[in-house]
């Protein structure tokens, strides 16, 4: 018996240790920042929020010395890492640093270059310049690769800007995106490159230049655009491979998006967050609910899940209207027996009567 208690003990102790394990992430980020052209403070810790969202990423963040100060004891362990992000233009770093850097990733590790218009040490050349702050446009010009696959073939960015003259070289380099730079807007007249892929020895790079911060509530930083790119960048970045889906909520060319604090849409959120729907306030959380009735059409218990959340709205009592409204239009063409009676007790609520008619005759009603 005492054997047999110890060994329960022992399995409980294993078993806890392989669920903590695979909580963990999987992947090590190292941001490196501290000199930038930008506000490195704000980028960064969007950056390490970005990349901790996604759970395969545990990120930690090391600034520099300062501007001009010494630079020789800069000497971060890139191996431990699978990823190391550069949001950084600054001082050069010793020569010891720059060497481990290069082995780090020609021996296969990931990087990532988060608006960086240069090397470090290396000025900025003059050839490069910056647009006006607008809402522009990016065209997906490789569609084969995993960062950029699945992706619209347009879709919009908000108040950023576009980085003018950068010439990507080497026989490895794929340019996965450009934005046309208008002339409108301080622009260069032509399509510039904002997402950059290469490989080098076993390793591999992403540049982006979307997302820089600054404008009306960091709105460039905040697009689902930007976000989710850097997401799937990182992870080709560090693993050569790209697991997460496209989001139902990226951005189209209709109009760009926003995650005001950078987390994507859940289901329970955006039934949560209908009810209070205002047809002057933003569309965000009807968006959500369109795109994943479309992306659970033919799958009987996702439409029936999907289906039992829009009945509650239709059944609370506090839900507006409007909100109501959208989720009989909705159920008009999806809904099963289980929606009929929660939409004939709407029949005779004022606002209300019209759309109740309608979905119940599309229901065969």
């Amino acid at each position: 018996m005492k054997k047999l208690y110890i060994l329960l003990i022992l399995t409980a102790i294993l078993m806890a240790s392989v669920i903590s394990c695979k909580q963990q992430a999987e992947n090590k980020a190292l941001i490196i920042t501290g000199q930038s052209g930008h506000d490195w403070k704000v980028s960064s810790e969007a950056v390490k929020q970005i990349l901790d969202q996604t759970g395969l990423f545990s990120t930690k963040i090391l600034v520099s010395p300062a501007q001009g100060e010494d630079m020789s004891g800069f000497n971060p362990k890139f191996s431990k890492y699978n990823l190391v992000v550069l949001d950084y233009e600054g001082d050069a770093w010793p020569e010891q640093t720059d060497k481990a850097f290069m082995d780090y990733l020609t021996n296969g590790g990931g990087i990532v270059v988060f608006n960086s218009k240069s090397d470090p040490g290396q000025a900025i050349s003059e050839s490069i310049t910056s647009s006006k702050r607008y809402t522009f446009e990016i065209r997906t010009r490789n569609t084969d690769h995993p960062v950029t696959k699945g992706l619209p073939v347009r879709w919009m960015q908000p108040e950023d800007v576009i980085v003018q003259g950068l010439v990507p070289s080497g026989s490895e380099v794929l340019v996965l995106a450009t934005a046309f730079s208008d002339t409108t807007h301080g622009g260069s007249g032509k399509p510039e490159p904002v997402m950059v892929a290469m490989n080098e020895g076993k390793g591999r790079i992403f540049a982006t230049m979307i997302g820089l911060p600054g404008g009306e509530e960091d709105q460039a930083l905040h697009s689902v655009g930007s976000i989710v790119t850097l997401q799937r960048g990182a992870e080709w970045a560090a693993t050569g491979a790209v697991t997460q889906e496209v989001p139902s909520d990226f951005p189209t060319a209709a109009a760009p998006v926003l995650r005001p604090d950078f987390k994507a849409i859940t289901t329970a959120e955006a039934f949560r967050m209908i009810a209070d729907y205002d047809i002057q306030k933003s569309t965000r959380y009807y968006t959500f609910i369109q795109n994943q009735l479309s992306r659970a059409a033919g799958d009987e218990q996702k439409l029936l899940a999907l289906e039992k959340e829009m009945v509650k709205v239709l059944k609370n009592e506090a839900a507006t209207a409007e909100a109501k409204k959208l989720m009989l239009r909705e159920l008009s063409w999806m809904g099963s027996a289980n929606c009929i009676q929660a939409i004939k007790d709407l029949a005779d609520v004022d606002g209300l009567k019209d759309e109740v008619a309608y979905a119940l005759e599309r229901l065969g009603q």
